[in-house]
């Protein structure tokens, strides 16, 4: 389960009001996820990386099938489509698709974000078809 932190709060309160942060670096131009404090592309520090809001338009890139998790809380959601998908801003995000039969997905379909609730007030972004 997320475990925010002073750094990440951000995050998990806009993921809780229904919408997905990215990061973005003012030097290179541009977005990462997951969240990091300063750009993993030219290393530009903290105070030249910020938060943005992202359209939550994403394309699937690939998935699998999950029918065993033996970790704490995985093991009841069991099974589920885990997956990675590449967000209209350029980061590639690991998440899982809802909302759709494993038969239907195909790579390149496009998915929008949406919020599941994984615990009492703890919201992470998944994605279904759009």
């Amino acid at each position: 389960m997320p475990e925010p932190d002073d750094f990440t709060r951000p995050y998990w309160a806009a993921a809780a009001e229904g919408r997905l942060l990215l990061r973005r670096c003012s030097d290179c131009g541009r977005a990462h996820h997951y969240p990091r404090e300063f750009c993993p592309f030219c290393w530009a520090g903290e105070d030249r990386v910020a938060w943005e809001a992202a359209d939550g338009s994403a394309t699937l890139y690939t998935w699998s099938v999950v029918h065993r998790n033996d970790l704490p809380p995985f093991g009841r959601q069991v099974p589920y489509t885990a997956a990675v998908v590449d967000l209209a801003e350029g980061p590639r995000m690991m998440t899982r698709v809802v909302d759709c039969a494993p038969g239907g997905l195909r790579v390149g379909m496009p998915l929008t974000v949406t919020f599941l609730e994984t615990a009492p007030g703890v919201w992470v972004p998944v994605f279904r078809p759009r």
